[in-house]
């Protein structure tokens, strides 16, 4: 028996705003329709729900409730771009994907035959999750039979729900309620009060008289759920990226004449696209060199676009950073990857930045295309006990807005260094002659600590006693004792 599959991402506009200011999520945030006062909320978050603010409210109105609320607009374009992505990455398991536009967030997935690939479908949801989890969203997999049952049930669960039978799927759709669903706030009102609020109770009515009396959505929705209504999988097929391809004459070793053999593939490529109402997101540039094989560089613009002269600019910067090539280059291909064009968009309630975002962005592109796409790093916090353990690196891809805090003393930086760096040996008593920096900062003065970090008992046990340092020239050293290696380190210093 065929299998099929729903994944929700429920309130999908809010979930896109709050990756654009993650900041947002220990806050009340909402979405809006406009970016005026009068606004009209469209979905918020659980703290603003928890302030009593919800959809339908207008946002001065809400603003009135709790001060620190947020707000921002979610256009159509950003919604449809993010639902084109999420399709691309949920073709990954399996290439049969519908989204469903007219419900951004709900994709309905062709499941059968994937036993064969995956330990089970349990296991193949989990992964589904747990990959968009990876994205930044949440969401609920469903795996059941019909395309009615699994949609119901995946607007009224979370997490993984996977049926063994079309009987058991039956059964849990006939419960779920109907204010889950995509119902008319007006026949849900009616059905409510009439005490029908669940799928079961709803299919039950007679059905000569649901058309006249709540319309012809309502009759679709009842034949839908009814089994009477089969509608097919309607899978979207994405358009291949469009390529350009060219073989040189005479193989090539200038770099300068390379780009203008680029420039030459990249205008029609644009063209292509732009006839595709597409902007190109990434451009794939690949090399065949006669006897060293194929490379292929990958460059990124600060947004989507369709100016050719910023993609020259990176592309001259990325073969620039080469200097010189390795071989002769007898072809050029050119891959563009597109994404819907959209209208730009401005903040909601800021006023224009002095900064211009979008400026430092194409900066940032150009530090990758020249140095790589892991040039551009910031630190992120994460759980660790020792100090080199509590941050990690991730990609910068844009450089989000400055926001100003106030402060009650300024917070000094602490410099780590990875690894440690071996230091000689403490004098036992006094701290005099102590030389960590050589002679130029003079010997160590003072000495603070000693600031025990001890743990990882699980895996390999460590013992640091950290101390600060104070040289003779002001410098302060953040040191420490390691018991189990019997040496001073230096893990970094106070600035």
């Amino acid at each position: 028996m065929d299998r099929l599959a729903c994944v929700d991402l429920p309130a999908l506009p809010l979930q896109l705003a709050l990756l654009r200011e993650p900041t947002w999520r220990d806050r009340p945030a909402v979405v809006v329709d406009q970016d005026k006062p009068q606004g009209v909320i469209l979905w918020a978050n659980d703290r603003a729900r928890a302030a009593r603010i919800l959809s339908g409210m207008r946002y001065a109105a809400a603003l009135s409730l709790n001060g620190d609320l947020r707000a921002t607009v979610v256009s159509a374009e950003e919604i449809d771009r993010a639902v084109t992505r999420l399709a691309e990455v949920l073709r990954r398991f399996t290439p049969e994907v519908e989204p469903l536009r007219n419900e951004p967030g709900v994709f309905l997935l062709d499941a059968s035959g994937l036993q064969l690939l995956y330990e089970s479908l349990d296991a193949w949801a989990r992964l589904i999750r747990e990959t968009l989890g990876r994205h930044g969203f949440n969401g609920t997999v469903v795996v059941g039979f019909h395309r009615f049952g699994c949609y119901a049930v995946a607007k009224a669960k979370r997490g993984v729900v996977v049926f063994k039978t079309a009987a058991e799927e039956r059964t849990a759709a006939r419960r779920v309620p109907l204010n889950r669903l995509a119902v008319p706030p007006k026949a849900r009102d009616v059905l409510d009060s009439l005490g029908v609020r669940a799928v079961g109770a709803f299919v039950d009515l007679p059905v000569d008289g649901i058309e006249k009396r709540f319309g012809a959505q309502m009759l679709r929705l009842h034949r839908i759920a009814a089994g009477a209504l089969h509608e097919p999988l309607q899978p979207e097929r994405p358009l291949p990226p469009v390529l350009e391809r060219l073989d040189l004459d005479h193989a090539e070793r200038d770099t300068r004449r390379l780009v203008l053999v680029v420039e030459r593939l990249l205008l029609p490529l644009l063209r292509k696209l732009a006839d595709r109402a597409e902007a190109l997101a990434e451009l794939r540039v690949g090399f065949r060199f006669e006897r060293s094989g194929d490379h292929l560089e990958s460059i990124r613009p600060a947004s989507p676009t369709l100016d050719s002269a910023s993609l020259l600019e990176l592309v001259r910067l990325r073969l620039e950073a080469v200097r010189k090539l390795p071989d002769g280059v007898s072809e050029v291909v050119l891959v563009g990857r597109g994404t819907p064009a959209a209208k730009e968009q401005l903040e909601l309630f800021a006023q224009k930045p002095r900064r211009d975002l979008k400026a430092a962005d194409r900066a940032l592109a150009r530090v990758r295309a020249e140095l790589g796409n892991g040039a551009v790093m910031r630190a992120r916090l994460s759980e660790g006990h020792l100090p080199e353990a509590s941050f990690s690196w991730e990609p910068v891809e844009r450089l989000p807005a400055a926001q100003s805090a106030q402060v009650d003393s300024r917070a000094l930086v602490r410099r780590i260094y990875r690894p440690s760096i071996p230091l000689p040996a403490r004098p036992r008593h006094e701290p005099d002659g102590w030389m960590l920096r050589g002679l130029e900062q003079g010997p160590v003065v003072r000495v603070n600590g000693p600031y025990v970090v001890s743990g990882g008992w699980w895996k390999r046990g460590v013992h640091r006693e950290y101390h600060f340092a104070e040289t003779q020239k002001g410098e302060l050293l953040w040191v420490y004792y390691d018991r189990a290696r019997r040496g001073w380190y230096l893990q970094g210093r106070v600035e």
